[in-house]
This record gives structure tokens, sequence and C-alpha cells, in this order.
């Protein structure tokens, strides 16, 4: 067993370190981002790492040069969300897990970006902190295949589980046993964060890459000037002539997009609760050729 720090701040940050934990290594020092201030009041919360580290009675800090004084033999780092300054990586080793197959998809939102694409294999990499964004090389990594369905939530769930085992198992005979890091090969790709541009569903695209965006949770389009979430959907065909109409048509629960229809199955209107498509076309009641995405 060995001697860790750990850097994290997310939800998903935390089934890695409960693992760590629970396979016995002496976890000295954890880092996270400070309290968020949340709302008009006053009130403070600590990250989901925080919570989990003080739960744990891990020592929680939010300085990072402080792992320089903790005397550990290798710090972990797990979404932390903070560049680690290269005095830091020159006194204290660091391994980052990563959720994508590098070299692809290297920075914020590599899940994210793997569903966008449409790839159809992901993973995780244990790999060394260098100066670089998610340049160095790697100790071990883990592939799952990717489908047309799975949604982010369910396919962080799954690399989570996944990272976490690779952590432990690769750690499993402490520092001394990490292997021999391998150089990364391949052509290099960015997974830029995730913008609200990203997320509006452009209906003269094609329906397979509007599903992938619904797919990441937050899709949103407008109708009648008000917002609407599309929380699930479905690819589906062209009815009749419906090629022939202007992206964003509505015809009853499908759309009308650039080369298909596009089924809506759950939204949720502004300053409203999810609802099924049904229930909220019954409300608003479209008129023949009236379009989502349109002021």
């Amino acid at each position: 067993m060995a001697r860790l720090a750990y850097l994290g701040t997310p939800d998903l940050a935390v089934p890695p370190l409960r693992a760590l934990a629970g396979a016995g290594h002496d976890l000295a020092l954890c880092v996270t981002r400070p309290d968020r201030r949340r709302g008009r009041g006053a009130h403070v919360t600590p990250s989901p790492v925080k919570e989990a580290a003080t739960e744990l009675g891990i020592t929680v800090t939010h300085d990072m040069d402080d792992v320089a004084a903790a005397g550990v033999e290798l710090a972990v780092v797990v979404a932390y969300g903070r560049i680690i300054p290269a005095r830091l990586l020159a006194q204290v080793p660091m391994v980052n897990l990563h959720f994508s197959l590098l070299p692809r998809w290297r920075g914020a939102a590599p899940v994210e970006r793997a569903i966008l694409a449409g790839d159809h294999e992901t993973g995780v990499c244990l790999m060394k902190v260098e100066e670089g964004l998610d340049t160095g090389p790697v100790y071990a990594v883990r592939s799952l295949p990717l489908d047309d369905d799975v949604t982010l939530a369910s396919l962080r769930e799954r690399l989570v589980a996944l990272g976490s085992s690779l952590l432990v198992d690769t750690l499993a005979t402490g520092v001394s046993g990490l292997p021999e890091p391998v150089p990364q090969q391949g052509q290099a790709t960015i997974a830029d964060k995730i913008t609200k541009e990203d997320l509006h569903l452009d209906w003269a695209g094609h329906a397979v890459q509007l599903k992938r965006v619904v797919r990441l949770g937050r899709a949103w389009t407008t109708f009648r000037g008000k917002r609407v979430t599309v929380l699930e959907a479905d690819v589906g065909e062209v009815p009749g002539d419906a090629g022939a109409l202007p992206p964003g048509t509505l015809l009853g629960s499908a759309v009308a997009t650039g080369d298909a229809t596009f089924v809506l199955r759950q939204v949720q209107p502004e300053s409203r609760s999810p609802m099924s498509a049904d229930e909220w076309l019954r409300g608003v009641r479209p008129g023949t050729g009236e379009r989502l995405g349109t002021d």
C-alpha cells in the first residue's frame, strides 16, 4: 500500500477516492476546489470530494502546494479542475485518471466529445502528469464499447467504475509496482468544454447527430420564443413528403430534420417540470407548419 495525496473535485472523482481508501492506501491529504457560494444567500457548499474525504477522515485542503509537505509517495489526480504547476510536479510524482483513450480527447470534456463524435469505443487511462494538457505517458488503459443509445450520465457511471478498478489494480503493489509508462501514440484530439451552443439542436442537421446532442442531457430548442429542453428522443423516418418540409417543422411528436424525422419522447418546457412530448403538445397545440427553433 502507498501513502497518497488525492486531488479531485466533482461527483465523478468520489468513487475513485473511496476505492483507494477501501483498498487500504494511506490517504494523507485531499486537495479540492474551494467551497462554492450557491444561490442568493450566504450559504456555501463544499465539493463532493471534500464531503467524501471529510467522511473518510482525510485531511482536506484547498491549496495544492500543501501536497509538497505531506510526505506522500504519489499524488492521484481525478477531475481536479486546475493545472498542476511544474514546480509541484518536480517535487511530487503524480498520476491522472483520464476518461478517454488517449491521445484521443485530451482536455475538459472527453466523455461528452466521444458521444458527439459518434465514437464506437472509449475507456480510461492512468497516465503520468506532465506540464502539457493530458500529454503524459500511460501506465495502464481499459476500454469499453460505445453504442448509439448510452447517455452521458450512464457512460460516466460506467467509466468511473472502470477507472476506479483500474486505479486500485495498478497501485495494488504500491508505487514501486507501477509499470513503465508508454508514450501516447496516434492522432491527438482536444475535448473542449461543452458550450450552450453545442447543446442547441440544429434541426437542419442529421437526426443521428441530434440524438447525440440529446444524449448529453441538456439539449435545447425554442418554441414560440421560449426554451424547451429535449430530454429523450429517437431517430425516426420521413413519413410521406415530410422531407420537403422546413427543418424544425412539427409533425405530431416528430420533427422534420435535414435527413429524417426526430421523434420527441420527453421534454421540459421553460419554467416547468419534465413531461412527455405528447402531454406538452396537447397543451401548446401547434398549428400546421409551426416549427421548433424559431423565435
